[in-house]
């Protein structure tokens, strides 16, 4: 019986979203039932992804997750780029990166962190990753200086957005040329060559075609679900007198990071912590590095050119994320306490964007 409740309820619920949705049920309603679905479908693509890292080894797993999970974020972006809601995309930019780095790595590291007193992964790799993110705050906080500034002319924005998107995807492609491939044994997790001895560790339940496949199944539903989802976000947030800064930047984001949530949480209480951080870690660089600068360039496919100058508030609410959480991985080990320190600070912007 419990072995087909968790499916059941998984359909279930996946299909009273889309009934809510075409059925144009209230917007309150709609919201609830498709946040429930989205728990489910997380939970589903999060079992597939540990699934496939079984096989794949951590870190392309990690990045695995990542890229899965980033896909419902990129589709409900660029379904708002094609209403011309740069500002609610922009903030959705903002809210995936600091979501990722301050909820789901905390949530991850304090999970982790309960169970195992302190758990370690790669030291080169967390280097790395600070570097990336220092790069990636660079790419953004540059555009926004020139242009605020008056240095550069307006007709210069979509130029410079373009030039800067195009180096970012380059450099991000590259970072996975030298960490799948040329530097894989140099940023493989310390933990990899102790998995089987790993307390509680078990064979996943499904082959590995029917993991990839479960896989690419969740991950169409997340995107279904979170589509159906953010369709109610303009009722619902207008009936609780929520900002569209908040509602892009954490609404949307928790949403579209459902899906990592889980998957991160799981692998660090099984203390494989590497692929935990990969996937929190590597989904905000993926997010700044590739998601926002092809965000750009599709924008100006629909004749609708988006920028890549985010405000004063996204710019300042990066850096403190970027900051925090490069302090607090780039020693290679973590603990419960470092997790919540991350929470904290999530805490923090969440409430100082509420009362925006």
């Amino acid at each position: 019986m419990k072995k087909y409740l968790s499916p059941g309820l998984l359909v279930l619920f996946f299909v009273l979203s889309a009934i809510g949705h075409y059925a144009h049920w209230s917007a309150t309603l709609e919201f609830i039932i498709s946040a429930v679905a989205v728990i489910f479908v997380a939970g589903f693509l999060g079992k597939a992804t540990e699934s496939v890292a079984h096989y794949a080894g951590q870190r392309l797993g990690g990045f695995l997750n990542a890229t899965f999970g980033n896909a419902a974020e990129l589709i409900i972006a660029i379904m708002l780029i094609r209403e011309a809601k740069f500002d609610m995309v922009k903030a959705s930019i903002t809210g995936s990166i600091i979501g990722n780095l301050l909820l789901v790595l905390g949530l991850s590291l304090f999970a982790g962190g309960l169970k195992y007193k302190v758990q370690k992964y790669n030291v080169s790799l967390a280097g790395m990753n600070g570097s990336l993110m220092i790069v990636a705050i660079i790419a953004l906080f540059v555009p926004a200086i020139f242009l605020n500034t008056h240095v550069l002319h307006e007709e210069d924005r979509n130029v410079l957005s373009l030039v800067v998107a195009g180096v970012l995807i380059v450099a991000y492609i590259l970072w996975l040329i030298f960490s799948m491939i040329t530097h894989k044994n140099y940023l493989a997790d310390v933990t990899e060559s102790e998995d089987q001895e790993l307390p509680h560790e078990h064979e996943p339940t499904w082959s590995k075609k029917r993991s990839i496949l479960y896989l690419v199944v969740a991950t169409v539903m997340v995107a279904f679900v979170s589509e159906w989802l953010v369709h109610s976000l303009d009722t619902f947030s207008t009936k609780f007198g929520l900002s569209e800064i908040f509602v892009g930047a954490f609404v949307v984001a928790i949403v579209g990071n459902a899906a990592e949530h889980s998957a991160a949480i799981l692998l660090a209480m099984k203390n494989k912590i590497g692929a935990a951080v990969e996937i929190a870690v590597g989904s905000s660089l993926q997010i700044a590095l590739f998601v926002a600068p092809v965000l750009i360039f599709v924008s100006h496919l629909f004749g609708k050119p988006m920028d890549i100058v985010f405000t004063v508030i996204e710019l300042a609410a990066i850096g403190v994320a970027v900051f925090i959480a490069k302090s607090i991985t780039q020693d290679g080990q973590t603990n419960w306490y470092e997790g919540l320190l991350l929470i904290a600070v999530y805490c923090i912007l969440g409430f100082s964007f509420y009362l925006v």
